[in-house]
């Protein structure tokens, strides 16, 4: 007979077991709120999870799953450690050949969704614990909770939308902290103003203002307290047309009590100061009066939300390239603006094409007038990731010419007169934030000003002869776009090459052996290989080994297919319908190429230094850990891409 003692005692054990259990399911729901899709899924789920699962132990080099234990019997969460999943048997184009899983990531989707075996071998590549959530459970969660359904049916998807949320409040926060004229003087305008004292040479004045390459000069005493300020207009009424001696000192020139605000004081307040002065600079000082910056008319024009309507009006009504280079500024705030607003990393890369597009058309419009063409047919290009429509903030120029001459005009005097147009179209885009292609790739080099006969027999060769230099002129030239003058003569470029192409199956093959030649930087024992650029320990080329990846694919699967398009999203999913790929194969892979180009768009934005925009190098350990997790997925995506390349063309 059960004693009275015996009974509490058993009653006892059975709380401690059940306060152990809330215990551990308070863990896991603890460590599950760290990582998608669970911290955005109800508690209800989150509690089912918990209750559910069981943790388990593998030792380092344990096999945790593989193809050959039937249908998979449980859903793997990798609450600490490392597991290596492994391609058994024949490489396919749906499953990856090697990748690691690490803590907040599971494994595998697609298996225990479908109540099929792996495909893949998973092994502890060190002491690894995880939590199992059984197959049953497993389907049950997919019918209650729509964040796990969405997370499990539409991976990447799913992760760059919290994503670009996490991108959204960042840039909305420094939007908002930029762009509205209630914002403090302390945060706008310069925070390093150029300062001398009144007994300063005029010489040394200017040398000054020279180096630093600014309109203004304030003169301050020996306590940094303003006594007046020294600008251009100036230079020109007080030193230049008063024949002031250079050895004088900068305090006869300046304007004698300059206007100053506080650094509390708004930008409002500054606007509202140069329109009832009839000034143009206000200086910043702290509560002791002392030099902290200086805000110029300009600045207060640059926090002004910028309109698209407004610049393509500039831009169109601009008469001369002074006007275009505040355009172009407009054009980098704008799209500044919507990164803000969340614009995705497609729409945007197009929106910044196409308003360069007509910066650019502008800016030969105006060359136009001082060179005569009239009766020529003729044709602007654009290359390489114009060409593409997918510039983003740091592009340098990529461009050519083509044009027909008849029996009545010389062909090389027409093409020196085309060249000495390209090189002011040129010279002229640098002004305006284009840099001068380091390559040469410009209508003002004579290998890219030529006829449309000589362009045809141009693409004929590299096609005819893929030689390495053939092949990487193959990936620039071919992603090609008219921007100004006679369209028709780019359609015929167009045809051309994609008849030449499509009878040169070799060509292709070429192309897709070259394009396998750069891999994306996925470790085996680790998430990323950052050892790939010795110039730059610790950091990865988004651009080499990302966004190029998919570039390249997509122009092999475009002229293989006959696509005319060059935009490399617009080449994937029409190529992808021709080729009969899984529409969701081709949307992960989109997704995955936005992503990369998205957090390049936030790189050279946010990481770029003063007056120069930053590359495409990111450190992946700055990285917060979803955008980690979002990138490892991309990169594996890009690999996936590669390995249909494999296949296709047997190469590799």
């Amino acid at each position: 007979m059960i004693t009275q003692q015996q009974e509490a005692l058993g009653h006892t054990e059975q709380q401690l077991r059940q306060a152990g259990k809330r215990r551990m399911a308070g863990v896991t729901t603890g460590f599950l709120k760290k990582h998608a899709p669970f911290n955005r899924m109800t508690a209800e789920a989150l509690e089912f999870v918990a209750e559910r699962s069981q943790m388990a132990f593998y030792a380092a080099g344990t096999e945790i799953v593989g193809p050959e234990d039937g249908p998979v019997a449980y859903f793997y969460i990798v609450e600490s450690g490392k597991v290596q999943a492994r391609q058994a048997g024949e490489v396919t184009v749906t499953e990856y050949s090697i990748l690691t899983v690490g803590p907040g990531e599971s494994f595998p989707i697609g298996a225990v969704t479908a109540s099929r075996p792996s495909t893949n071998s998973y092994t502890a590549l060190e002491d690894t614990f995880c939590y199992l959530l059984p197959a049953d459970d497993f389907m049950v969660l997919m019918t209650t909770s729509p964040e796990f359904n969405l997370f499990c049916t539409q991976y990447i998807a799913s992760l760059l939308n919290q994503s670009r949320q996490q991108l959204q409040l960042q840039f909305a926060q420094r939007a908002s902290e930029q762009q509205t004229l209630n914002s403090p003087l302390s945060a706008i305008g310069s925070r390093s103003p150029v300062a001398v004292a009144p007994d300063t040479s005029v010489r040394i004045a200017l040398e000054t203002m020279s180096k630093a390459d600014v309109g203004s000069l304030v003169i301050a005493d020996g306590e940094r307290r303003p006594v007046g300020i020294f600008t251009r207009s100036d230079l020109l009424d007080r030193v230049v047309l008063a024949d002031l001696p250079h050895g004088e000192p900068i305090g006869k020139a300046m304007s004698k009590g300059p206007f100053t605000l506080e650094e509390h004081a708004t930008a409002y307040d500054a606007m509202l100061a140069m329109a009832t002065n009839g000034i143009r600079h206000v200086l910043v000082v702290d509560a002791e009066g002392r030099l902290t910056g200086v805000v110029s008319e300009r600045d207060l024009f640059a926090l002004q939300r910028v309109g698209l309507r407004q610049i393509r009006q500039a831009i169109e009504s601009a008469s001369d390239v002074g006007a275009l280079q505040q355009s172009a500024a407009d054009v980098r705030q704008l799209a500044f603006n919507m990164l803000a607003q969340g614009v995705g990393s497609e729409q945007l890369t197009q929106f910044i094409s196409a308003l360069n597009d007509a910066l650019t058309r502008r800016i030969v419009e105006l060359n136009l007038a001082n060179h005569d063409f009239q009766g020529v047919d003729w044709c602007w290009l654009a290359f390489g990731s114009e060409g593409r429509d997918e510039q983003t903030f740091s592009t340098d120029q990529d461009n050519g010419i083509v044009f027909l001459y008849d029996d009545f005009r010389d062909h090389d005097e027409l093409k020196q007169r085309f060249l000495a147009f390209a090189k002011d179209v040129n010279d002229d885009l640098d002004r305006c934030g284009f840099p001068l292609c380091k390559g040469n790739i410009m209508a003002s080099n004579p290998q890219w000003c030529l006829s449309l006969e000589e362009w045809m027999d141009q693409f004929s060769n590299w096609i005819r002869v893929p030689e390495p230099e053939a092949l990487l002129n193959a990936t620039i030239f071919f992603d090609f776009r008219p921007l100004f003058g006679k369209a028709h003569l780019a359609d015929q470029m167009r045809r051309h090459l994609l008849g030449q192409t499509a009878a040169n199956p070799g060509f292709l093959r070429a192309m897709a052996q070259n394009a396998l030649n750069v891999e994306p930087p996925l470790g085996k024992f680790r998430d990323f290989v950052t050892d790939l650029e010795p110039d730059h320990p610790g950091k990865i080329d988004l651009k080499k080994y990302g966004s190029r990846i998919f570039v390249d694919v997509a122009r092999i699967f475009a002229l293989a297919t006959g696509v005319h398009n060059t935009n490399s999203v617009q080449r994937l999913r029409i190529a992808a319908q021709r080729l009969n790929l899984k529409a969701e194969d081709t949307n992960a892979v989109v997704e995955a190429m936005h992503f990369i180009q998205l957090l390049r768009l936030r790189h050279q934005h946010l990481e770029g230094e003063p007056g120069r925009q930053g590359d495409n190098l990111i450190d992946p350990e700055q990285l917060n850990e979803l955008d980690r997790r979002i990138l490892k997925e991309s990169f594996r995506q890009a690999r996936k891409l590669q390995l249909r390349l494999k296949l296709d063309y047997q190469v590799g």
